[in-house]
């Protein structure tokens, strides 16, 4: 693979694959995920998902491809370094960053050993990548907007137009919005959004 690419993957989407070995259930999925607090939100809705499940290991790597710094793992109740330590090093040599992938298992019954399960888990995220599709990465900035309810609809309008994404919704007495916007269009759209409100709409990055 390519370096220094991206998962293909708007906010909430998941790329997700699974397979079975001595009837324990494996299932991965993958995120694109920017910096380590999007990693964690992701790691906690894929385990809120199948809370019922034994183990959710996951790895991620918040930054760019190969770099460590924003990386960390979990075996999550396995056996220490037979999931989170080889997740984490298929991530690391995947040629993508700002990825995050959770390996459930659902428990068969039956002992797959040390190097059953460091197979398992490295095959997991092997397997969900192979169907993951990489772009190259693109700078964008972070807004917070708050605006009255009764303009919602057209900023949520303008956003789409710019290609943005909304990361975090929020809804009092007005509508206060965390959002991802490509930096090469976000002027335009911070400009069409005012118009469109009648100049009532507050932005700052974030």
């Amino acid at each position: 693979m390519a370096e220094n690419l991206v998962p293909d993957l708007k906010a909430g989407q998941i790329c997700r694959s699974e397979f079975t070995v001595k009837k324990s259930r494996f299932i991965t999925s993958i995120g694109h995920t920017r910096g380590v607090e999007e990693c964690k939100a992701f790691i906690a809705r894929i385990s809120a998902e199948f809370s019922d499940a034994r183990h959710n290991c996951f790895a991620f790597n918040g930054g760019a491809a190969g770099e460590s710094g924003f990386a960390g793992c979990s075996d999550d109740g396995e056996p220490h370094g037979t999931a989170g330590q080889p997740m984490l090093n298929v991530i690391l040599h995947c040629g993508a960053g700002e990825i995050t992938a959770v390996t459930t298992r659902y428990f068969g019954g039956i002992l797959l050993g040390t190097g059953g399960l460091v197979k398992a888990y490295q095959d997991g995220v092997k397997q969900c990548l192979a169907l993951l599709k990489l772009t190259a990465p693109v700078a964008v900035k972070k807004l917070r907007l708050a605006l009255p309810l009764k303009f919602y609809a057209k900023a949520e309008h303008e956003l789409t137009l710019a290609g943005g994404e909304i990361l975090k919704r929020e809804f009092g007495a007005k509508a206060v919005l965390e959002l991802c916007v490509p930096a090469a269009f976000c002027e335009n759209f911070k400009a069409k959004t005012a118009a469109a409100c009648s100049g009532q709409c507050v932005f700052e990055e974030i």
